[in-house]
């Protein structure tokens, strides 16, 4: 909450989200996924619940711009990558141009950015995304927060994966993928 209080525009929610909301956007990935990138880690409660789904540390690639949360990360996650950047910078091909993601896990106030920061975002995920990878994301809103003229763009599409009521407040999880890509 503190951090919320300093940086309201750029932290997602006044408290981390819960373990019912963790448990559903992870809940299609696992060890055998590969390499995982988280945007937006916050406090680690989805990087939790991806090493009890049995994804590696060493295999998670976690970029935060809050310098609060990246001590938090590095003294909890020691053995992943952290990165100290903007998600909205992806698109630029120099933090990961090199690596291959299996999954992307999005934690990531969307809703409140703009749509060009939004698409920066989705466009620099889906450049470091396998063919088959998806992009998972939750949303306290009643529709996925990519809009719709960004996934034609970027020829994905948006799949509601389930609702997790009990997290406060109750939020919803999208998977995204290119279109015609079999999973």
């Amino acid at each position: 909450m503190l951090e919320w209080l300093r940086r309201p525009l750029d932290t997602a929610a006044i408290a981390p989200s819960g373990q019912a909301l963790a448990l559903l956007i992870t809940r299609e990935i696992d060890g055998s996924s590969g390499a995982v990138l988280e945007l937006g880690p916050g406090t680690g409660v989805f990087t939790r619940a991806l090493t009890r789904r049995g994804v590696a540390e060493r295999d998670l690639t976690l970029v935060e711009q809050s310098p609060a949360f990246v001590g938090l990360l590095k003294s909890r996650f020691p053995a992943s990558t952290i990165l100290n950047a903007d998600a909205a910078h992806l698109h630029q091909g120099t933090l990961l141009a090199t690596q291959q993601f299996g999954a992307v896990v999005c934690g990531l106030g969307l809703r409140n950015m703009t749509s060009s920061q939004v698409e920066d975002i989705i466009r620099g995920s889906f450049a470091v995304l396998a063919p088959a990878a998806s992009f998972y994301l939750f949303t306290y809103g009643a529709r996925c927060s990519v809009p719709d003229d960004v996934l034609d763009r970027l020829n994905l599409s948006a799949e509601k994966v389930g609702s997790a009521l009990r997290n406060f407040p109750p939020a919803s999880v999208y998977r995204l993928r290119r279109i015609g890509s079999v999973q």
